[in-house]
């Protein structure tokens, strides 16, 4: 790691810790010629994951775009922006940790479902009549009537 102001190849690390979300660590270095102190980050590699849509084309997984389909179906409910970031990120972990390469987007959709199901129902239907493409009345009652049997 080169010193962001005069360069130096060689520095030492003064403190480590991992960033809020886990997800890197943060590190302050000192500049062994300069001594100047600045900031790294260590993050683990992503594998790509690519997502077959219904369509059978392929695109990167998008984190932002479960979020932004998870703000519409809660969209004045009491389901707060940290939920919906939270059941993003969870989704995200369990494509990551499967290792997988390509994934299709019914298992993102299930996935999403399952964990908004257990925040709100009302979202959950309103996300589920998106995804599942509800075409008329019945299949949304169909939807209503498994969510009260389950109950």
């Amino acid at each position: 790691m080169k010193c962001p102001f005069c360069y130096y190849e060689e520095s030492k690390v003064v403190d480590s810790r991992s960033t809020e979300d886990y997800t890197a660590i943060r590190r302050r270095r000192e500049c062994l010629k300069c001594g100047k102190r600045y900031t790294t980050y260590e993050k683990i590699e992503d594998i790509p994951i690519q997502v077959i849509k219904k369509d059978l084309t392929r695109e990167n997984f998008d984190k932002d775009k479960i979020i932004n389909g998870l703000i519409k179906a809660c969209q004045k409910r009491p389901v707060s922006r940290n939920q919906i970031e939270e059941i993003a990120l969870e989704v995200e972990k369990v494509l990551s940790n499967q290792m997988i390469q390509e994934v299709k987007s019914d298992l993102i959709g299930e996935l999403v479902m399952e964990r908004l199901k257990k925040i709100d129902e009302v979202s959950y239907v309103r996300f589920a009549s998106v995804y599942r493409q509800f075409t008329d009345i019945n299949t949304f009652m169909e939807e209503i009537r498994d969510l009260m049997n389950k109950k």
